[in-house]
């Protein structure tokens, strides 16, 4: 293996496999989750990963038998490996969309997922993407949230198919989570586990607030595109990142109504 296939326990049922794809997008690499109640023979595989066999091996290697494979949203890195973890394993694929599902149906909101013990509610939080979802683990204080809460730094909100308003009610909507004592960790599609889900939390709110008041300003300074908005708003930041940058304030700019 790898050093980015080492498995890494993280709770008594959570996991982490890191996939080899680290990039500006990916950090080190997605993290694919493998979650099973402990004692039970089944577990739940979320977010798959890449197309890639090396990381399929070193996830089935700690999954055994998958009785539930499951996805956060539709990005490439995260549901590759659909077909391929499918074929092997037996195991039915669920995501809101159903062009990711095999042999089941789309997610509900609200829902409660059981195999073998493993209790997850469904969580909706479009706006990263629109199909974006989160998973609560019922029997622990866990959070899956894929690309919509990252381990580290702040996500990007895909312009057309993200949308401000939305993202902004989902990170509420875990916050309300955290709240009720029903969260304390999370566990992100990228990046390291969040240990204190409230303060990350609160920091993503109030630095999309902050970004939306300082993209108000670029756009009463003469700011007329995206583009024009990202050289003023972001301007210490690396010019590599500004194309991810530009598709977040696309977002803004929608929101705003520019």
């Amino acid at each position: 293996m790898s050093e980015y296939e080492q498995p890494v326990q993280v709770t008594d049922r959570a996991t982490s496999v890191l996939a080899r794809n680290p990039g500006m997008m990916t950090l080190d690499g997605t993290n694919t989750w493998v979650l099973r109640e402990p004692g039970a023979a089944r577990s739940v595989v979320v977010d798959p990963g890449p197309a890639d066999a090396a990381h399929l091996d070193a996830v089935l290697a700690v999954a055994g038998e998958v009785g539930l494979v499951l996805f956060t949203h539709h990005h490439g890195d995260h549901t590759e490996a659909v077909d391929e973890l499918t074929r092997r394993t037996g195991a039915p694929a669920r995501a809101v969309s159903a062009e990711f599902c095999r042999g089941a149906e789309p997610l509900v909101d609200g829902e409660v997922l059981d195999v073998d013990g493993l209790r997850l509610e469904v969580v909706l939080t479009p706006g990263h993407t629109r199909d974006s979802t989160s998973f609560l683990l019922l029997d622990e204080p866990s959070l899956l949230t894929g690309d919509t809460v990252l381990g580290r730094g702040t996500t990007i909100i895909a312009h057309p198919d993200g949308v401000l308003g939305p993202y902004l009610e989902s990170v509420t909507r875990m916050r309300g989570l955290v709240t009720d004592g029903r969260a304390e960790r999370i566990l992100p599609g990228h990046g390291p586990v969040v240990t204190d889900a409230g303060a990350v939390l609160d920091f993503y709110l109030a630095h999309r607030k902050e970004r939306l008041e300082q993209v108000r300003a670029a756009v009463a300074d003469g700011a007329t595109t995206a583009r024009e908005v990202v050289e003023k708003v972001y301007a210490d930041v690396d010019e590599v990142l500004w194309p991810a940058a530009e598709l977040s304030v696309q977002a803004q700019l929608d929101h705003l109504g520019v």
